[in-house]
This record gives C-alpha cells, structure tokens and sequence, in this order.
C-alpha cells in the first residue's frame, strides 16, 4: 500500500469514529495535516502541497485533532505549531477554520512567513493539541528531511 493511501486510510479511520486500538485509552488526540502555500483565494498555487520554501513565502499549516473514541473534533481544542530553526523555536497558534459559510472546513489553520533570517536548510515542527477535558496529542513529521520544511534560495 502506498503511504498516501494509508495516510487516507488512517484518517478516514479516524473520522469515521472506529473504536480505539486495543490498549488504547482514548486519552491521547489524533492530531493530523499537512503543509501547504497559504499564499490567498485566487492565487495560484494557493494552498498547494509543498514543503520547500524561500524567504517571504507562505506556509499554511492545516491540522486536526480527533478524540480516538468519539471519532469526532472538538473546535474548542486548541492546536500550536511549533517551528525550530536557527536556535529558537516559534509557536504560532492555529485557528479553527469552520465557519457559518464553510461548515466542511473541519480543520484549524496557521500561517508562517519564512522570515528573512531563516538560514537555508531544515525547518522542524511540530503540532500538538489539547481539548477542553484535558487531552492532548502531538503532530510530529517523520524523522526524513524530506518531510520537514526546507528553506530554499
């Protein structure tokens, strides 16, 4: 099975609200998403997959959480991407993203300009989460540089 195909599987596992695995709490979110251009509506290769960017450019982080149990998201839960480069990390709070006119916008979102003094090379991150009762999860890419960010010149 490709990767992509399970990734989908795993997730529509997730959405679809199949009961946790066994020795599995329920306590833990599920915390998943993926890295895009957030360069607006109308722009080309607005919210296209990418993981390459240049200084001045715009990653949009689209993340969920899900309660393993219920199967569902909570929109209260809160989500931060946390970015390391250059010796610092940058948390950026993410925002829910469903609203009134997009009800099907089941995801929070962030958005990260690749700063002028972002040096050329790996950017890490990571997503966690954590919902009004408490849960928390954690979004972390595979340990492979092509799944981290990548500033590029």
């Amino acid at each position: 099975m490709k990767t992509t195909s399970l990734c989908f599987a795993v997730a529509l596992v997730a959405l679809l609200g199949a009961p946790p695995v066994a020795g599995q709490s329920g306590e833990k979110l599920i915390v998943y998403g993926d890295v895009t251009y957030f360069f607006g509506p109308g722009r080309p290769l607005n919210c296209t997959l990418n993981n390459r960017y240049k200084r001045g450019e715009p990653v949009g982080f689209r993340m969920t959480a899900i309660n393993p149990a219920t199967g569902q998201r909570d929109r209260m839960t809160q989500l931060t991407v946390h970015l390391s480069y250059a010796g610092k990390t940058v948390d950026v709070p993410m925002r829910d993203r469903q609203n009134e006119k997009q009800p099907e916008r089941t995801f929070w979102v962030a958005k990260w300009i690749v700063p002028d003094d972002a040096p050329v090379g790996i950017v890490r991150y990571t997503v966690t989460a954590k919902d009004p009762q408490g849960r928390t999860g954690e979004f972390k890419p595979f340990e492979v540089e092509a799944s981290q960010i990548t500033v590029v010149e």
